[in-house]
């Protein structure tokens, strides 16, 4: 690709740079091929440091209204600038309540090239306690919108892709890809006197494990492992085998590589089709082996007795945890294998072009 002097980019997100996952491995691990290719960017988030620290904490309610309405301030005061920008990319979506009115101005009134990314299906309303009172206020029908408003839409996966595709004409599969040369850059050593299965997430995702529990308290009884869940909150219950451990993104390579087994159970449902395989890439980048559902890209990502299983049944996610608890080798086996799948397919570097060729012309 050849270098793209002068060209400037400006990056709308709805969380401070560095803090949210999606963001993380998204885009911003690709700024600095950005910069490799002589293209200039502006980063700006819709809420700022102190309103994100307190966004998912009860109550807060005034705090969290004043540093919303600072957002769309910032926001409106920034459209006087987009006409020095190339680009806009825009993650998720440039404002997180109403309309989108700022995207149909970007496009429509200023004339300015918009890259819309997103790897949810949030055109679908999917409330949770944390967000109830602010759902009210969403425009889910805005997605379909914001990608007819697009030069290019960036959608997660093919399902994702498939629904941009009914409003634009020039959607491209750019999959949420690991950094394994700077982040995720070791393998685990499957040898260890303690077995552990894993698995990490947020609030928004722990659900997924309770048709799991009853599973787990059966392995307990004929296996020794530790069940390690790495999230922002605990679970709601309990088992003899359970650790807790906050998440800390300082610590987050450290903490992934305590597992030896990592498990991404979802339900079959159209909200878990739009997710992006987070979990079962950020295993599998470790050399860990990944038990999942066979659901959405899960069933792309992962070559079921490859380098992890797809499970559907109660019985298939025994067997399979069961058949990696009690041999490490086969552990080892295919947590080499993972790791090479994302190398090859799931990485940064592989996916470097694709992500580069956003901002041509």
């Amino acid at each position: 690709m050849s270098r793209q002097h002068g060209v400037k980019v400006l990056f709308l997100f709805p969380y401070p740079h560095g803090t949210a996952a999606s963001q993380r491995f998204r885009f911003e691990q690709y700024l600095g091929f950005l910069a490799a290719e002589g293209i200039s960017y502006r980063l700006e988030s819709f809420l700022d440091g102190d309103t994100w620290k307190i966004l998912y904490k009860p109550g807060h309610g005034r705090a969290k209204l004043t540093g919303i309405l600072k957002g769309f301030a910032r926001r409106f005061k920034l459209l006087a600038q987009v006409s020095h920008y190339d680009f806009v990319f825009i993650h998720r979506e440039a404002a997180p309540l109403g309309p989108p009115v700022l995207e149909w101005v970007i496009a429509k009134v200023l004339r300015k090239k918009i890259i819309f990314d997103f790897d949810d299906a949030i055109w679908l309303a999917n409330t949770s306690a944390h967000n109830r009172i602010a759902a009210r206020l969403k425009w889910h029908q805005k997605t379909a919108s914001i990608c007819g408003l697009s030069h290019r839409v960036s959608a997660g996966n093919r399902y994702l892709a498939a629904y941009a595709g009914q409003f634009n004409d020039h959607v491209t599969v750019n999959p949420t890809t690991i950094d394994t040369v700077g982040l995720h850059n070791q393998i685990k050593d499957q040898a260890t006197p303690e077995v552990v299965i894993g698995w990490t997430g947020t609030h928004s995702t722990i659900g997924y494990l309770a048709p799991l529990v009853p599973v787990l308290r059966e392995l307990e009884k004929t296996y020794a492992f530790t069940f390690l869940i790495i999230s922002d909150q605990p679970p709601d219950f309990t088992l003899a085998s359970l650790r807790y451990l906050p998440w800390n993104k300082a610590t987050e390579r450290e903490d992934l590589l305590k597992m030896n087994i990592g498990i991404m159970p979802l339900t079959d449902d159209r909200w878990a089709q739009g997710k992006c395989g987070f979990k079962a890439l950020q295993y599998m980048a470790l050399g860990i082996p990944a038990v999942a559902s066979p659901v959405g890209v899960n069933c792309d990502i992962i070559r079921n007795g490859v380098d992890g299983y797809l499970c559907s049944t109660d019985d298939a996610w025994k067997n399979a945890l069961a058949q990696l608890l009690g041999d490490a080798a086969l552990r080892t086996r295919l947590g080499h294998a993972a790791r090479q799948r994302i190398e090859e397919s799931y990485s940064v570097q592989a996916n470097r072009l694709t992500f580069l060729r956003f901002f041509t012309a």
